[in-house]
């Protein structure tokens, strides 16, 4: 079942981590990587994001023959970062089935199920409770 958009033919894929959802947009091009609307180097600053959306690519070998266009909301740089590294790599997926033993082997297709903890009446926080006064 391969997601397709059938005017462009682009393969898509979402991914979700945190509180973050990306959708992403794959076609065969010149490895040009836009994520709303600027370059991937002036939206992820820190090295380590950037590391993670290329991971995939670069483990399937396609980093510089395919074009992205990645849209992505909610959270913080770093869960956006690991929900356009699923969703990068469910489009890959969908662009060539046959990269998903190299995918599946190296966790890019396994979501990060941990949320943040709720507030719980009565505490500061999830778990932090108020401050011991003696007096």
């Amino acid at each position: 079942m391969a997601k397709t958009d059938q005017k462009t033919g682009e393969a898509l894929g979402t991914g979700r981590r945190k509180s973050s959802v990306a959708r992403v947009r794959i076609k065969p091009g010149s490895g040009n990587i836009v994520v709303n609307g600027k370059a991937l180097k002036d939206y992820f600053q820190v090295a380590q994001d950037q590391r993670a959306v290329i991971d995939p690519l670069t483990k399937v070998g396609v980093a510089d023959s395919v074009d992205m266009r990645i849209t992505v909301s909610g959270g913080g740089t770093t869960g956006q970062s690991g929900a356009c590294k699923m969703g990068i790599a469910r489009a890959l997926l969908n662009l060539d089935p046959a990269h998903f033993d190299i995918l599946r082997d190296s966790g890019f297709l396994t979501r990060d199920s941990r949320m943040k903890e709720r507030k719980k009446p009565g505490l500061h926080g999830a778990r932090r409770g108020t401050q011991f006064s003696k007096r």
